[in-house]
């Protein structure tokens, strides 16, 4: 993915990921748009702060935001636990290949960030293993 080799961008996900401050009660579900800037250059459009299991997504007619086009969406899980799903849910696959916005060849997918893997829902509602979440986002190990 274009996306995930851009380095502020990795940075505005593993922002979005400790934000949602997963394993704690405080757990909600962040998100965001990937879009391009007149330079060219990649940038993150913050959705607002979702809730423990849901996050609602901004109007984005035509699959731009803010006059620009969307090239990828992602959103966090993070709530860990057999109790919870880490894997994009039907809800999931569904918000993305049924968005009329995000049909257009420029859109990368959408990249669901949970504890330990990172996922992503394509455009036509399949789902992918991007790769280990630590590893995707290059998060440094905590020092001792």
């Amino acid at each position: 993915m274009i996306v995930l080799d851009d380095e502020r961008v990795r940075d505005e996900l593993r922002n979005a990921w400790k934000e949602s401050s997963s394993g704690t009660p405080n757990a909600h579900e962040e998100g965001g748009f990937v879009v391009q800037d007149e330079q060219g250059r990649l940038v993150v459009k913050r959705w607002p702060q979702g809730s423990r299991k849901e996050i609602v997504v901004p109007p984005h007619a035509d699959g731009r935001f803010d006059g620009r086009l969307i090239l990828a969406t992602f959103h966090t899980h993070p709530n860990p636990g057999p109790e919870f799903q880490q894997e994009p849910s039907l809800t999931d696959v569904r918000a993305v290949r049924n968005d009329p916005g995000l049909r257009h060849p420029e859109f990368e997918g959408e990249l669901v960030i949970s504890t330990e893997t990172i996922y992503r829902i394509l455009p036509d509602g399949s789902v992918e293993r991007v790769g280990k979440t630590d590893e995707v986002l290059q998060v440094k190990p905590a020092r001792e």
